[in-house]
Parts: structure tokens; sequence; C-alpha cells
């Protein structure tokens, strides 16, 4: 699941649903008059949306990642390791008409509040699936062109999803032009990326989210994009573009410096 890296609720005045705060480390849902998020414990908030505009990708990490698309404007197929929320699969649902996504979420519980925050039912283009991460790419060879992973427990990254063995799989699931995207929180950075620079032969770059603790690392399958930021996303829904523009712009520059 997600992590934003809050380290706040979301409004004074929010409400608790779904078990309560800290409710054996069940997951609840905080819902206030700007903002419903996704907690499990503490004031660390896992996933957050905009309580009336539901589709737009309220966490700045979470606009970076899908800066990925500049390798691929278009995938067929895009796997999600880490529902939580549902802010990415809901934004490729609503704007990547053609793209079928696949998630895996570890937590029933989480899954469990999927209405709550307007995620939509599987259909022809959505599958949800609960599944552990790492057991689920495994069974994926040369399937998706966007590899979105996110994934986290009231402990931060599982250690089944920070395994060489992991990154290994996460290369295999991608297509030959393919680009994992991954958010990294409060976790052994230099340890993660070691891993992936492993995986794709050094084809590996990073970048810190500005105003937050996270970090947003890139690796992927062939050779980096030769295409303008700017045509990739004039390419896109208008209502995608202003929410992908910054992260586009940041991930081109660091791939030209690179």
């Amino acid at each position: 699941m997600s992590r934003p890296a809050e380290g706040r609720r979301p409004d004074a005045g929010a409400r608790a649903r779904g078990g309560g705060e800290g409710a054996g480390g069940r997951p609840y849902v905080v819902r206030g008059w700007r903002h419903t998020a996704l907690q499990f414990e503490g004031a660390v908030t896992q996933s957050r949306m905009l309580t009336w505009w539901p589709h737009v990708l309220q966490v700045g990490y979470t606009r970076t990642m899908l800066a990925g698309l500049l390798f691929d404007p278009r995938p067929p197929c895009i796997g999600i390791i880490g529902l939580g929320g549902g802010s990415q699969a809901k934004f490729c649902y609503r704007h990547l008409a053609g793209t079928r996504i696949e998630a895996a979420e570890s937590d029933a519980g989480v899954l469990a509040l999927r209405q709550e925050f307007r995620i939509p039912d599987d259909d022809a283009r959505l599958s949800v699936e609960l599944a552990d991460g790492a057991r689920w790419i495994g069974q994926r060879q040369a399937r998706y062109g966007l590899l979105l992973v996110d994934a986290y427990d009231a402990h931060g990254i599982p250690p089944a999803l920070s395994t060489q063995a992991f990154y290994d799989a996460c290369r295999t699931a991608l297509t030959g032009s393919g680009v994992m995207a991954t958010n990294l929180y409060e976790t052994d950075t230099r340890r993660h990326l070691a891993r992936m620079r492993r995986a794709f032969d050094g084809r590996v770059l990073v970048l810190e989210e500005p105003r937050m603790s996270n970090k947003v690392a890139f690796a992927w399958n062939g050779e980096r994009p030769a295409r303008d930021w700017h045509a990739v996303l004039a390419n896109l829904p208008w209502r995608a573009r202003w929410q992908l523009a910054s992260g586009f712009s940041r991930l081109a520059a660091a791939l030209q410096n690179r």
C-alpha cells in the first residue's frame, strides 16, 4: 500500500471508520472535509485522496512515479504492487483508455475499503487481486510496459519486496522497453538501489520528491526514451497533463544528464 509520509492527520475534525485507530493494526479510514485517508496506526498516512475529487493524484510522489509513462505513453498493460487507496489505479483507469491495469494487494483489510476510495469494480480493463506481491510478480513475464511498486505495511516495505529475487522478477515482468517505478520511504535506500542496479544492469535513476521524504526510483529495460516530454504530455488527456507535467520535466532532465 502507498505511504505518502505525511506524518499527520488529513484534516482537523476528521473522523475514523473501518475499525478505529490502531485496532489490531488493521487499516482504517479517516474522512475529513478535504481529504480521505487510509491509515494503519499512529499519525502516518498510508494513502490520501481529495474527498470531492477522488481521481486527482493528491500526493506528489504518486505523480512522479507516473512519469514512467515517458518511456511508453500508452502501455497495453500496467502492473501495480500495493493498491492502497488506489490513487494510481484510478488515474490510469480514467486517463489511459486503451490500457489494462492489474494490481496486487496483500492486505484483505485494504481491499475491504475499496469503495471508500472510489476504486472501480473489476472489469475488462481492471483486475485487483488479493495476493502476495512477490509471488504475484514472479508469475508474470514480459507483461508490463509500466510497473508501479508502492507496497507498505504497518512496518514499512515488506522483506519479500526487498530481495534481489524480487527485483529480478520485476525486470522479467517488464516488456523489452518497460519501466518500473518504485516508492522508497524510510528504508535502506542504498540496499534497494544496489539490488535494482544488479537486476537492471545499472539502468536505474532516482528522483528526490520535493518537500517530502520519499525517493522515486526508476529502472528500465532497453534504451532511454528519446521522446520530447512536451510531445508525450500533449498526447495525454488534458486533465492528466497538469498532474504529470512536473514529473515528466524532472525525469526527462535527469535522463538527459545521466
